[in-house]
């Protein structure tokens, strides 16, 4: 079976007091009644009060779905806006801190409260997540056990939780060493098959442990309510085209596996050691350091490891019409990923005179600003 390489891409946003730049913990019930109203079911509530998600329809290319982001990200904006709020698009808030937030009241996450405790408390994180359609199952494992090398390389482009608490971490993505705090996350295991995929998943619900395969959130994981691959490693983007570049890059990856696969190629399948490894660098330093090159073995710079992708992946984009989108992850290497931006913003402010929390203020009106760019 072909696969149809659809595209679908979920973000999540924070909502934030446009005069202390801080998150709102219990923003008005009629924001999410007026968003539902404008948007359906386009949009959800998420763990905590102060998060929105959205999903765009099936589309067929990024550029398919590029009027379908602006049009949330515009429509949750002006709601906001209409109710003394504002939309921030950042994994994690520079200063606000997750003690003081309120989760959501419905019974999913009154359970999930309930039998993750703290672990999900902290979970004051947001993320992107792009599904590609892959309606074979056999296949969609067998692309899973080959995409996760590329899991490392889209995760630096879209780096954008550099702050924690107010704290200035080292690292480009600290949300994802707050989301490890969870089970069942991070790089998936290999699976010889979907039968042997789905013996695991069955084994763990026998157990009791989980319901169903929603409760597994893995960096790359088969959806469990569309027939699609998921990749859910990268940092929400606070700038749209950002996110675009990182769908599209995902998408061309998946074309270019299933055109290995129908000339009976595959891409290596490397130890999960060495993925996690590339992971913990691309968290650490993003698109200004290295990763390893796995198949030299050496230690290579983001920049060229980029380039030997989009031009390893020419012939995807052009077939998926997406030259634009995907050329556009050396636009993000020029001016840097939302957690550069942060983190100059940050230095400026302190070398201007800034104390510590006025010079976050100052990096969290930046973030609210970039997301409300590209939005024409």
């Amino acid at each position: 079976m072909e696969p149809s390489l659809t595209i679908g891409i979920e973000e999540e946003y924070l909502l934030v007091d446009p005069e202390s730049f801080d998150l709102v913990a219990d923003p008005p019930d009629d924001f999410m009644k007026e968003c539902k109203e404008a948007l359906g079911d386009r949009v959800t509530p998420e763990f905590l009060k102060c998060q929105v998600e959205i999903g765009t329809p099936v589309c067929n290319t990024p550029a398919e779905a590029r009027p379908h982001l602006v049009a949330f990200r515009r429509t949750i904006k002006r709601i906001a806006e209409r109710h003394g709020l504002r939309l921030m698009a950042a994994s994690t808030h520079p200063f606000a801190l997750w003690d003081q937030q309120h989760h959501t009241a419905a019974k999913r996450y009154d359970d999930l409260d309930s039998d993750m405790q703290g672990a999900i408390r902290r979970m004051l994180i947001c993320g992107m997540h792009v599904h590609v359609g892959i309606e074979d199952p056999d296949m969609r494992v067998d692309l899973m056990n080959q995409a996760t090398y590329f899991l490392p390389h889209l995760l630096a482009l879209s780096t954008s939780s550099p702050f924690w608490g107010g704290h200035e971490m080292g690292m480009k993505s600290c949300r994802l060493t707050i989301f490890d705090g969870m089970p069942r996350t991070g790089i998936p295991d290999h699976f010889a098959s979907w039968s042997e995929y789905e013996k695991v998943i069955n084994h763990l619900i026998h157990a009791g442990i989980l319901e169903d395969s929603t409760k597994l959130w893995w960096d790359l994981r088969p959806s469990g309510r569309f027939p699609t691959l998921e990749m859910r490693i990268t940092d929400v983007c606070t700038r749209l085209e950002d996110a675009l570049c990182i769908a599209a890059l995902f998408q061309c990856i998946m074309r270019m596996l299933v055109r290995l696969k129908r000339s009976n190629q595959r891409w290596r399948i490397y130890p999960r050691v060495l993925i996690k490894e590339n992971r913990w660098l691309a968290q650490r330093h993003g698109v200004t350091g290295s990763l390893v090159d796995l198949g030299k073995q050496e230690r290579t710079s983001y920049e060229a490891l980029i380039e030997e992708i989009l031009l390893m992946l020419k012939d995807d984009a052009e077939a998926l019409g997406c030259e634009k989108e995907v050329a556009h992850a050396r636009v993000i290497l020029e001016r840097g990923t939302s957690a550069d931006r942060q983190l100059r913003k940050f230095a400026d402010a302190k070398k201007a005179g800034a104390d510590q929390a006025e010079a976050l203020r100052e990096v969290a009106k930046m973030l609210v600003e970039e997301t409300a760019m590209d939005l024409p």
